[in-house]
């Protein structure tokens, strides 16, 4: 395997978020202590205490994978994978599926992971792009026109990170029958499955038997020191992703396990408490963003915790963002991060005071720049 290129996305985080104040960049709610955590998921000193570091399940302790399975699944903890973040689970996937020039059709932007690894492989990748002027707008027409015999996987996450768009029910069941007439596999990033408008659209696992459905502690609900990722897919996908995980990481902690499995148990509350800063942090961004009209342009989100912002006059965010991190100590995340250079990711799944002074800082900078 040829030398992996540098992850631009986390590079940029590696450089900011620890370095500054004021995080309007990330695009996760905001994180739960360990005490808010066990008081919201009755997780208790007796059930600490009584785990041992003992090795764990390949694929996850039984008692997590039933929680994921009865939550997201049919309720069969052995159609379920957990990883140490999505971040490995989409590595063993596109290590174990793919072949050199296989045929891949990603949405673009993807999280840097499936894709280069598949570029690595030597994979032929056809990249099926939001496109801006769509308003960032989802074409299934548009990918069905890349999806011939021979595509081997197809691969998308809905709500759209970092453009917070979404498609309805009938826009997945297309991408699902278009998956199948052609046998392809169907990667569907979930991440933040939870943090939508209406109803989540269902797992394609329980509707397409190539559809292989990713999930993740780490967006929608405050957790992402936990490490806890996991997958739906097909029984020979999760016993080629365990061999090739015995040549890394060979499991989870069992105590993230326990305490992963505990707020999975309880993740209505979580997800009440967080979603409840992230429609009003919402709000607050709409009505900023109307006052800066003449600075930058979005398109609404409908789901997840980012939004996709022009700035106007600006051909590259990179030194703008570098400047507004230095003189202000807030993180915002440049668009080439992406592939997208004149954007910028703008999160607001921060806490609703730190969320305003952000906004206040990029509000001079804009005015400065």
């Amino acid at each position: 395997m040829k030398k992996l290129p540098k992850a631009l996305l986390e590079e940029w985080m590696r450089q900011y978020y620890f370095t500054t104040t004021l995080d309007i960049g990330s695009s996760g709610v905001r994180t739960f202590s360990l005490a808010e955590l066990r008081k919201l998921a009755d997780i208790t000193q007796i059930e600490l205490d009584a785990v041992f570091f003992n090795d764990s399940w390949t694929s996850g302790s039984i008692g997590l994978r039933q929680a994921i399975a009865n939550r997201w699944g049919n309720g069969q903890p052995n159609t379920v994978m957990v990883g140490n973040g999505s971040n490995e689970i989409l590595y063993m996937l596109a290590s174990t599926i793919l072949n050199p020039n296989d045929e891949v059709v990603i949405l673009q932007p993807y999280y840097h992971v499936l894709w280069t690894i598949a570029e690595n492989i030597g994979c032929q990748i056809k990249w099926w792009k939001l496109l801006p002027e769509n308003h960032f707008k989802p074409n299934i027409d548009d990918l069905k026109s890349l999806i011939t015999p021979k595509t081997k996987l197809i691969a998308v996450n809905f709500p759209h990170n970092p453009t917070g768009i979404s498609i309805t029910r009938q826009q997945q069941d297309e991408l699902i029958r278009a998956a199948s007439e052609v046998g392809a596999y169907l990667i569907w990033d979930a991440a933040f499955e939870d943090i939508v408008e209406k109803e989540p659209l269902p797992n394609p696992c329980l509707i397409y038997k190539n559809a292989i459905s990713i999930g993740t502690l780490s967006k929608g609900y405050g957790l992402p020191g936990i490490r806890i990722g996991w997958c739906f897919a097909p029984s020979e996908i999760i016993e080629d992703c365990m061999q090739l995980r015995d040549y890394m990481t060979l499991y989870v902690s069992p105590l993230l396990e326990i305490v992963g499995q505990r707020a999975i148990e309880k993740l209505d509350r979580l997800l009440d408490i967080r979603m409840q800063e992230v429609q009003l942090n919402l709000s607050i961004l709409e009505k900023w963003i109307e006052k800066h009209k003449s600075y930058v342009e979005w398109v609404k989100p409908n789901g997840g915790v980012t939004a996709f912002v022009k700035i106007i006059g600006q051909s590259d965010t990179e030194e703008f963002c570098r400047c507004l991190a230095k003189k202000h100590s807030v993180m915002l995340v440049p668009g080439n991060c992406f592939g997208y250079p004149q954007y910028v990711r703008l999160g607001f799944g921060a806490s609703t005071e730190e969320f305003k002074k952000g906004l206040d800082y990029l509000s001079v900078h804009l005015a400065d720049s």
